[in-house]
């Protein structure tokens, strides 16, 4: 049994995990150290915090820390001794483990433009990943009239969307002819692109950015079409890459990330990593579903509940859900084999794009209001068999003798249908917390989880619970 664990990283990974650890008891002690000086945040809640939605408050974590976790945030680990067993920190301490656990995330990617060296950035040039780069985009915005977005993917579009909806005049440069590549097909994006147009985001495509110029007035973007672009500033949302420094100089081996096997070990065996940092196979995570999952195989094999746990990945499924914008995207959105189907409104900023092989889902892009993308989710991540009428995929509403239809209401959806795909968590959880004594959603939240990753399943979440309390027990033990 593992008598000291100290995890690198108090991002959403490490916290997730010393949470999981904690609540396992055991004899150990767990220690946590965050290069970051303040407490565990949700990252995927910085966009709302940008559009200022919500308060600094709301986007703290609330994992327990539990009995015996030594936390110390504001601390970097600068080396790994692997043979005596010890980290070194910038403060000159040297911590012994039995199991270290690299959770250390990724960086933001810096392009190589002129004007710009990472770790040097001009003060109006910022990217968007922390919770301190968040402050000082809004910092900026408070002041600013216009802003740039040098990125299109997903974080970009967050990003803008954010800034846009506190009135600024915002302007994304995308270097791909189409909006998030990675996740959406050409006609798709064509749509996403003409409803942020329409919300107020210019969209300048296919057009690369070749130099920055900022001083204390401004900031100016030159495009390779021999354009230029100016603003209060600049936000940087370029990609992430994992962050590998750590394992690179202890000699683990390296990929694109610290590669892990199916119990999240390195080829130190007396090694972890999770979370951004970690590759499993040839896949990085870069969400935090896949993240979590790993901190909770790995909490079960460390403590010896279950020392056969093995990660299994799930099929990935992407949101982007804000203002104005509601996006679902599974599986690889290119051509492939089997049955398409294709409905587009751009008027209404709709588009709905299906993959059947073999009579199951196998990729799907939903944009816009389409009461069906809870079942198609679904449906993608069990693998189950599609429904007879694919038009009620595609539209959200029935044509044939098997409608594909969300449940009305909570009474009638599947007890194992899973609400909450951030942590996994089924109808049948959130009953059994109810039966429990959770009375509130908060509470509920609490005991489950349930809506504490990127919140939109939070809805779901609170009309269960209204259901759950107007309902007789009896119906609910059914």
């Amino acid at each position: 049994m593992t008598d000291r664990i100290v995890i690198i990283g108090n991002g959403m990974a490490g916290t997730r995990l010393a949470s999981e650890l904690s609540t396992r008891g055991g004899d150990r002690k767990i220690t946590v150290l965050g290069a970051e000086p303040h407490r565990a945040y949700n990252r995927i809640l910085l966009s709302t915090l940008l559009a200022g939605k919500i308060g600094e408050s709301e986007v703290e974590l609330t994992e327990a820390a539990g009995r015996g976790v030594d936390l110390r945030t504001g601390v970097t680990v600068v080396s790994i001794d692997r043979e005596e067993r010890t980290v070194g920190t910038d403060e000159g301490d040297r911590i012994g483990y039995d199991h270290l656990v690299l959770a250390t995330g990724s960086r933001a990617v810096v392009p190589p433009l002129t004007g710009l060296a990472a770790g040097h950035l001009p003060e109006r040039v910022v990217p968007f990943r922390t919770l301190d780069d968040c402050r000082r985009i809004v910092g900026f915005a408070d002041r600013a009239r216009r802003v740039l977005v040098l990125g299109g993917g997903l974080l970009g579009l967050e990003a803008a969307r954010g800034l846009a909806t506190r009135g600024l005049e915002v302007t994304v440069v995308h270097p791909v002819p189409y909006l998030m590549e990675r996740q959406l097909d050409p006609a798709g994006a064509g749509v996403l692109a003409r409803t942020l147009a329409d919300l107020g985001v210019t969209i300048h495509l296919a057009v690369a950015a070749t130099a920055v110029a900022a001083d204390t007035h401004g900031v100016r973007l030159d495009l390779a079409d021999g354009r230029s672009l100016d603003a209060d500033l600049l936000v940087l949302a370029c990609g992430v890459r994992p962050d590998t420094t750590l394992a690179a100089a202890a000699d683990l081996t390296v990929r694109r990330g610290v590669l892990v096997d199916d119990q999240l070990r390195t080829s130190d065996r007396r090694i972890s990593a999770i979370g951004d940092c970690a590759q499993h196979g040839d896949a990085l995570t870069g969400l935090v579903a896949p993240a979590w999952a790993q901190a909770q195989v790995l909490a079960q094999v460390l403590t010896g509940t279950d020392p056969l746990a093995r990660y299994q990945p799930r099929p990935a499924v992407t949101r982007l859900k804000t203002a104005g914008i509601d996006l679902a995207a599974m599986g690889d959105p290119s051509d492939g084999p089997g049955e398409e189907l294709t409905f587009t409104d751009p008027a209404r900023g709709t588009y709905a794009r299906l993959r059947i092989t073999d009579e199951r889902l196998t990729a799907a892009i939903l944009l816009g209001d389409n009461p069906s993308v809870g079942t198609v989710i679904q449906l993608f991540d069990r693998g189950q068999p599609v429904p007879s009428d694919r038009r009620s995929l595609l539209l959200g509403r029935a044509f044939g003798a098997k409608p594909a239809e969300p449940a009305p209401t909570p009474a009638l959806m599947p007890d194992g249908a899973t609400v909450c795909h951030c942590n996994n968590v089924n109808k049948r959880t959130l009953v059994d917390s109810w039966r429990c004594g959770a009375r509130t959603v908060d509470e509920v939240v609490a005991a489950t989880r349930a809506g504490t990753g990127c919140g939109s399943c939070r809805d779901a979440v609170s009309g269960i619970v209204e259901w759950l309390s107007t309902t007789d027990s009896v119906e609910v033990g059914r």
